[in-house]
This record gives structure tokens, sequence and C-alpha cells, in this order.
């Protein structure tokens, strides 16, 4: 039987490494819900390497619309996806890095749409679909996490719009595992990637190359590393957690 992983936000960065990988797998049917599949970055994701029984499927999810979710699985239909086994909300946005003094109201409200509304949304148009998984030990919601929404020791950079707004993504993340015994939801924290976002938040900081060097990881690595973890994760072990590319658990 086919293993059906939904990834938002594939087209590129984090969302494609995790995309790549679970087709270069035998007997995977990979979605990627992407805001535009008539963009470029999204088309070309057809030349991608499959492994036998696997296959690509592209549909749009735009998260900061909260009803585009529920229409696009329901595309889904006409691909003869029935179910769903594992599905990583990755996708969001982050553009401008505040103090809170500065917080202006369009950049919160485009923050809670596509980071906090996109998650929510994805969750309920999927739900149905989890629920008719088999998987073992049980099917996965995966909530692309962060460390920049810590409450306690916060990371000293401005980070006024971002930082809230994952903060209750990751109430919903823990509160999901909380009120579904049958499925296993948590937060897996990618790192410091060297992604449009991660290297835009480095420059923004005036972080120096030496440091990058210190403290960035490839997309590569992240996603290797998030693999293994996405592969060998239960509700049991780390269900509403906060877990580390590493497979470290991480403070919330």
């Amino acid at each position: 039987m086919s293993t059906i992983v939904l990834i938002s936000g594939a087209n590129r960065g984090i969302g494609k490494g995790l995309l790549e990988r679970y087709l270069a797998l035998p007997n995977h049917t990979v979605i990627a819900a992407n805001r535009n599949p008539d963009h470029p970055t999204s088309q070309e994701l057809s030349k991608l390497p499959t492994a036998e029984g696997s296959k690509l499927v592209v549909i749009k999810i735009d998260a900061t619309v909260w009803s585009s979710a529920a229409e696009g699985v329901k595309t889904l239909e006409s691909h003869g996806i029935d179910h769903i086994d594992i599905v990583v909300a990755n996708a969001g946005v982050c553009y401008t890095y505040p103090t809170v003094a500065e917080v202006q109201e369009k950049d919160l409200k485009a923050h809670i749409d596509a980071n906090v509304f996109g998650v929510v949304s994805l969750y309920q148009a999927v739900r149905p679909l989890l629920q008719k998984s088999q998987r073992k030990p049980e099917p996965i919601f995966a909530l692309m996490g962060t460390t920049a929404h810590r409450i306690v020791n916060p990371l000293p950079f401005p980070n006024g719009v971002y930082g809230p707004s994952k903060a209750a993504a990751s109430w919903y993340s823990v509160k999901i595992d909380m009120e579904e015994k049958w499925l296993h939801s948590f937060a897996l924290c990618p790192g410091w990637v060297h992604t449009d976002l991660g290297d835009g938040g480095a420059k923004a900081f005036g972080v120096d190359e030496a440091t990058q060097a210190q403290l960035m990881v490839s997309v590569a690595d992240s996603c290797d590393g998030m693999m293994k973890v996405l592969g060998a994760t239960s509700k049991a072990e780390q269900g509403g957690k906060l877990v580390e590319w590493t497979g470290t658990l991480l403070d919330w």
C-alpha cells in the first residue's frame, strides 16, 4: 500500500527538500500543496526523480485564505486519494522583524493569517483523510516548528510578528495532540536553515558569515534529519512536543 504524504509550501526550501526525499522512497504518493501550482517553482517539481511506485500530485492551497485548504483537499478525490498518512504543515511567512514598539497591524495580521489561520484551516481540511489512515503507530500532523516563539529565554532578536504567530500555531499543535487520541501531532523544528527565510533573518539581524557557519544548517542536512525524525516518531514519545531536526526534544 502506498504511503500518502501532504506537504504545504512544497515548491522551495524546506518543503521542497522534504518533497524530494519522500518522492525518492518507493510506493509514496506525495502531495505538494502550493499557493500557485502554475508558478514555475511548482511546475518544476514534476522533473524531480521519483522512485518505483511513487508519484507527485500538486494541488492549490493558499495558507492566507481560510477556505483554500478545504477546496484544495477536495480535489484529491479526482486523483483517487481517499486518505492521508502524514501531513507536514510547512507553509508560512516571515518577512519583517520589528520590535514590539514597531509592530504594524498589517504585518501582524499577515503573519497570523498564514502561520495560524493557515495551520488550523489545513488541519480541519485534512482531518477526515487522516482519520482513514492505516499508518502505525498512528498518522502524523507535523507543524513546522521554531524556537523563535519562546516565552522563556526568547531569542535576542526583534521578532514582533513572526514569534507570536508561531507561538499560537504551536499551541494548536499541542492541543490537537491532546484532543485526538488516534493522531500524533507535534512540532518539528528544522533549525536555522539556509533558506530565503533563514538567510533573510540572518541579514536583518546583522549576523556575520562566521556566526552563520556556526549556527545555521543546510537545507539538505536539515531535511535529512527531519526525515529520520518523521520515520521514527510516535505519539507516545513525542506527541505534543517540539522536536529538533537532530531528534533532540526542545523546550517550548
